[in-house]
């Protein structure tokens, strides 16, 4: 290696800073096992959310270790630590789920804590649920030293009487079993059968859409949210990673080279082409933010304006995300959209190339062969599923996931819930009607707190036949698994006095996504009657990672981000 490529590849280390003025340091170093030649290597953090207690995550540090055979295989220094995770499947419906988004921010947190502590010269992440993918990247972009995106990989479908399942498969039945639906054993068939092992929910929910979009941002190596969990190629890419992170130190590339606007449009246009989950609204605000580069609920309303539903992907369509592999994987879908001009080409990617040059090797994506994907003649919505509502409801922004099968209308009366769980109370009374529109609030990043998704209330609507006689509005959020006419996101939320808190039942409400409007139909004199007799509630915690939260987080439409003042 030469002086130069030295040079270069200890540019953020603190390695030679350590021998010189810090004995100890180096002591340290020798005492974990490097040798005196170890010391001018490279150090690379290894972070891994690997832990036993989820299926998207038991896996990753089994995925680190490839990782780490990598890296040392190019003459560096791997080194492994841990942060944790949440697991949104089963928090959801339950008080674990307020600490799930605050996880997000959690993960940001403790990456950069370690690599600026230890002064690594890079850090791969190696990541599965969730919150774990922005958590990562909000955490790489604050540092901004080379780093790759490592996911871990979608779930293999489960199999049940002739019917492939997955996650959102055992809350629908958990809805089938409240109306009657479903025999004792069929559900508890479903239920046994939807998780066969290791990966993340398998349809294009929230890890699927964070994982596609940050390999479309060029963050990942192509193919690493295309492999499921357990496929030999999801350990390749872990070997290959090694040098990919070499020619990122050789070339000085960091994430904030990578992470720009119009890779941020790449990013949100894959969500929008996929029918990707609303969490990529609310994660991007936030990554944006951690780059230097904040966008707005209305920069994203423009990139869906623009980019046709072009993918048959479950919740509301057929494929689930191990069958876009098989049709060339996600460079497949961007090789075909480059064409068409819906792609920036020239931005840079871990691998040291732009987008364009990566694609170039890229398989092409046939449409008579599949119908996974839909070519732009003939898109299965000719605008994106997300669409952002405003109103007298939701003064500051609604996100909405309309994919055309639930209509683009809605008027019905108000059923209030002052929170989650009383809606499954109502359902098992037989008291959610068809024409209602269902308010779930008190749900909000702070008056949750932690913004609680709502896949175990929809998906109860769904299992008792009511998904398309329904319409859920909430200040909370919606898990990738949610379809149905749903908005969340409600800003300002009902903790902070924002209109969802006034709504009573027995009032209309009209949710229209053409026109972007949500209205609440009182006056506004009554508006501002009920404004004046409603009183903020105290705090649900003081204390904990919670009452922090409550004290520190912004609004949806900022991204709950938690470091900002």
């Amino acid at each position: 290696m030469s002086q130069t490529e030295t040079t270069k590849l200890n540019r953020y280390s603190s390695t030679l800073t350590q021998e010189v003025s810090n004995p100890a340091a180096q002591a340290m170093l020798y005492g974990i096992g490097l040798t005196e030649s170890d010391l001018d290597k490279p150090q690379i953090g290894i972070a891994s959310t690997g832990y036993e207690g989820n299926p998207c995550n038991m896996h990753l540090n089994g995925l680190s270790v490839y990782v780490k055979q990598g890296v040392q295989a190019n003459d560096m220094v791997g080194l492994i630590f841990n942060t944790i995770g949440v697991s949104d499947g089963m928090t959801n419906g339950n008080a674990g789920m307020k600490y799930s988004l605050p996880s997000r921010d959690m993960i940001a947190d403790s990456i950069e804590t370690v690599v600026n502590a230890q002064w690594y010269d890079g850090v791969i992440t190696v990541v599965g649920c969730d919150k774990n993918m922005p958590g990562a990247v909000m955490a790489m972009a604050r540092i901004d030293r080379p780093g790759i995106m490592v996911y871990g990989g979608t779930i293999r479908s489960g199999h049940y009487k002739g019917q492939k399942l997955d996650i959102v498969s055992a809350f629908e039945a958990y809805g089938k079993k409240l109306a009657g639906n479903i025999s004792d054993e069929d559900y508890k068939g479903v239920i046994q059968n939807s998780i066969p092992g290791p990966g993340a929910c398998g349809g294009m929910y929230t890890a699927n859409t964070m994982a596609s979009s940050i390999e479309a941002m060029g963050l990942s190596l192509p193919f690493s949210s295309s492999y499921p969990a357990t496929h030999e190629g999801k350990q390749n890419e872990c070997r290959k990673i090694g040098a990919a992170m070499k020619r990122l130190l050789e070339l000085g590339v960091t994430p904030k080279d990578i992470i720009t606007r119009e890779s941020l449009e790449n990013a949100l246009t894959i969500v929008m082409a996929l029918g990707g989950s609303t969490n990529a609204v609310l994660h991007y605000l936030a990554i944006s933010r951690a780059a230097g580069l904040p966008m707005t609920l209305n920069d994203i309303q423009a990139i869906s304006d623009r980019t046709p539903l072009l993918a048959d992907l479950k919740p509301s369509g057929k494929y689930y995300m191990e069958d876009v592999l098989a049709i060339g994987g996600i460079p497949a879908i961007m090789k075909y959209l480059h064409g068409q001009g819906m792609i920036h080409g020239n931005c840079m990617t871990v691998t040291g190339k732009t987008v364009a040059e990566n694609l170039a090797e890229a398989p092409d994506l046939e449409f008579e062969s599949q119908k996974i994907v839909f070519p732009l003649s003939q898109p299965l919505k000719a605008t994106g599923h997300i669409q952002v509502l405003y109103g007298n409801l939701a003064p500051r922004g609604g996100v909405a996931k309309i994919t055309g099968k639930e209509g683009l209308r809605f008027e019905g009366i108000a059923k209030v819930c002052e929170h989650e769980g009383e809606i499954l109370d109502f359902l098992a009374k037989g008291e959610i009607k068809p024409g209602q529109v269902i308010v779930i609030r008190n749900e909000g990043p702070k008056g949750g707190p932690g913004m609680a998704e709502m896949l175990k209330p929809t998906s109860a609507i769904m299992g008792a036949g009511l998904g398309d006689k329904v319409a859920l509005i909430t200040d909370g959020r919606f898990s990738g698994g949610t379809h149905g006419f749903v908005v969340g996101h409600i800003t300002p939320e009902a903790y902070e006095g924002g209109p969802i808190a006034f709504v009573k039942d027995g009032d209309r409400i009209t949710l229209d996504a053409e026109g972007r409007e949500m209205t609440l139909h009182i006056s506004d004199e009554e508006m501002e009657l009920r404004r004046s007799q409603w009183v903020k509630p105290a705090p649900k915690f003081t204390r904990g990672a919670l009452g922090k939260f409550i004290r520190s987080v912004k609004p949806a439409d900022e991204g709950c981000v938690t470091d900002e003042e």
